[in-house]
């Protein structure tokens, strides 16, 4: 059996990747708050952002927590379109999770709805990125921590989402986005928890790209679109700041006349 070390860099990987997954719930939660108080167009816009806020911080997350993980024995490489691909499904189902709250009629159905499909959403990406890997030998999983990661995927999602709907004040967000950030963490490790890998030494060339020709890369080009978009969305005003200038507007324009 080869050693698996999940943090190869210390503390560095988990930390970054609690972070990555914090910024993207507190920016989708963000922006779900923000598609409730509005309608027609722009909330379908507000619901775009929060999605691929959310997914992009759940990919990020996984794949900087990758860049930690190591076997002994064995070189890691990442199949390209696969690891692409778990971005996408990470996207898409988050997106319909998002959407079925931001559209349901009766809340509770859309929460279960949505909690579910995004909770396995988050663990397709996973489980997509764990496919990815090509190394020297056969990965395992055992299906009980395999099950426990996919539990925690789906009441992780489906707090975030509850989240979403309750909580208006920055601070409350703020703390959801942390308990979020924790729970998507723990469906990670506990995931990483369920895999043991039987190296078989080779001197073969394994097939598709090292972390550092392709997943650092990606992960910074995402980790920046967070920020850019986190800034974005805090400087743009709310509804109500938005209401509040135009009155502040009216009687200075009947005053004129």
């Amino acid at each position: 059996m080869g050693h698996l070390d999940h943090a190869t860099f210390g503390w560095l990987t988990p930390v970054l990747s609690y972070a990555m997954a914090c910024i993207g719930a507190a920016l989708g939660l963000r922006c779900t708050v923000r598609a409730l108080g509005a309608s027609g167009r722009s909330r379908r816009n507000w619901l775009v952002t929060a999605a691929s806020a959310l997914g992009t911080g759940i990919w990020t997350m996984h794949f900087v927590a990758m860049l930690g993980f190591g076997v002994t024995g064995t070189e890691i490489r990442y199949n390209v379109p696969l690891t692409l691909l778990s971005l996408m499904v990470a996207m898409a189902v988050v997106g319909a999770g998002v959407f079925a709250v931001g559209y349901g009629r009766d809340r509770g159905r859309a929460l279960v709805l949505g909690g579910l499909t995004t909770g396995l959403g988050v663990a397709s990406m996973h489980y997509l990125g764990m496919a990815a890997l090509r190394l020297h030998g056969e990965v395992r999983y055992d299906p009980l921590l395999v099950g426990a990661s996919v539990v925690i995927a789906v009441v992780a999602a489906t707090a975030a989402l509850w989240a979403g709907l309750n909580i208006k004040s920055p601070a409350a967000v703020a703390v959801a986005s942390l308990v979020m950030g924790a729970a998507v963490s723990s469906m990670h490790y506990t995931g990483m928890l369920a895999v043991s890998v039987r190296v078989t030494p080779s001197g073969a060339a394994l097939s598709g790209a090292t972390t550092t020709q392709f997943i650092f890369p990606l992960a910074v080009g995402l980790g920046s679109y967070l920020f850019l978009t986190s800034a974005f969305v805090a400087l743009s005003p709310t509804t109500g700041e938005r209401e509040a200038s135009v009155s502040a507007e009216r009687p200075v324009e009947s005053a004129a006349r």
